[in-house]
This record gives structure tokens, C-alpha cells and sequence, in this order.
């Protein structure tokens, strides 16, 4: 059965989609930069019964991503829901971050989806179905947080552009915005931000939604 595949599967939100899927019996790959933190979060998945694939990958390093999504889809097929939710989040003002550095958080926050949509959603657009979920924020632009808004604002304009693309092809294309600091027993709880994910995987075609704000 093909199943979900997670990008930044940390702990918060990675792992919590992750365990959302799982919970519908859906096999997992999880893909973060360490070993470390892969296989906790496989380990989490193990009394639900289903398969958990642990795989490290930097999204800055395209070759390493691209060998990990064909490693992911090598041993549980075209996957139905990729989540896309890696992130740099720092606060940084006008002018005080050099361009290198914006550079590389853009290569997180955006350019790692690009390649991770490039790469996935033509298999699923031949297939005919699918989810891409890209994990957003900064409802609102904020000059205290220049490198994430100028992110986020991508993000959006990737999924618009990755909806035009595939959605006629029968692949769902959206973003979940969350609207501030993550954290369990909080408004922004991970196990509660992860239904919408689930909720957007599962929406008829006529229904779908592209963006989400929690």
C-alpha cells in the first residue's frame, strides 16, 4: 500500500502528521536531516502496526533528497500524501541577516518543496490522485521575522503554482498556515494542527481547499 511521506519529520508537527496516518493505517516514510531523529520518529509509530521508513536527508542537498525520495518510493510505491514541512524559523529585521543566510533559509523553506514537488507529483499526477501538503505560517508578513515571511510568501505561491499545475490531474495541493508557536497542551497543539492535514488528504475534489490557517 503506497502511504504517507513526511519531510522534516521532527518532533512537533512531523511526527504528530505522522502518527495521524498512521492511525488510518497508512505506511510511513519520514525524512529528516538525522538518524537520530528519523528513527524516534519511527519508533513512535510502532504500536500502530505499520511500517515506519526512516530516511536522512538534508533539502538543501538536492542529490541527497532526490536519492531519499526514490528510496521512499522504492519501497512503499507512489506515495498518496507527501507533507512538506521542513523549516528554518529565527527572528531576523531588515538588513540585519547577510544574503548567504537568506539564501540558505529560502533553500529550506521553499526550494526543498519545489524540488520535493518536481520529483513526486508527476508519478501521482499520472496516477491520478494525491496530496502535497505544504506546511505555512506568518498569516500576516511581520518585519521582526524577514527570512521566515519572505519564506511563507513563497510557499504560497509554490502551492498556487503546484495546484495550476497538477490539480487537474486529480493531485490536491495545499497549505496548512499555522498562526503561531507550536507546542502540545497549547491553541497550537501538533496533535490538533495534524487533523487538518488529514482532513485535506481526505476532502472530496469538489471540496478542496488550498489553504488552511490554524
Amino acid at each position: 500500500m503506497a502511504g504517507a511521506l513526511i519531510i522534516g519529520a521532527g518532533p512537533g508537527i512531523g511526527q504528530a502528521v505522522a502518527r495521524r496516518f498512521a492511525r488510518e493505517g497508512l505506511p510511513i516514510a519520514l525524512v529528516a536531516r538525522t538518524k537520530e531523529t528519523v528513527t524516534a520518529g519511527a519508533g513512535s509509530l510502532a504500536s500502530l502496526g505499520v511500517r515506519a521508513l526512516p530516511l536522512t536527508a538534508d533539502v538543501t542537498d538536492e542529490t541527497g533528497l532526490r536519492a531519499a525520495l526514490d528510496t521512499a518510493v522504492a519501497e512503499l510505491g507512489v506515495p498518496n500524501a507527501v507533507v512538506y514541512n521542513a523549516a528554518v524559523i529565527r527572528p531576523d529585521a531588515v538588513g540585519e541577516l547577510p544574503l548567504r543566510d537568506h539564501l540558505d533559509t529560502y533553500a529550506v523553506n521553499v526550494l526543498g518543496a519545489l524540488t520535493t514537488a518536481a520529483h513526486l507529483l508527476p508519478g501521482m499526477a499520472a496516477r491520478g490522485r494525491g496530496t502535497f501538503v505544504v506546511t505555512g505560517g506568518m498569516p500576516e508578513m511581520k518585519p521582526p521575522y524577514v527570512s521566515l515571511s519572505l519564506g511563507k510568501a513563497g510557499v504560497r505561491a509554490l502551492v498556487e503554482l503546484l495546484d495550476t499545475e497538477y490539480g487537474p490531474s486529480g493531485v490536491h495541493v495545499a497549505t496548512v498556515t499555522v498562526g503561531g508557536a507550536v507546542a502540545p497542551g497549547t491553541a497550537y497543539d501538533p496533535d490538533d494542527i495534524a487533523d487538518h492535514y488529514w482532513r485535506l488528504h481526505t476532502q472530496p475534489r469538489g471540496e478542496w481547499e488550498r489553504e488552511v490557517l490554524h
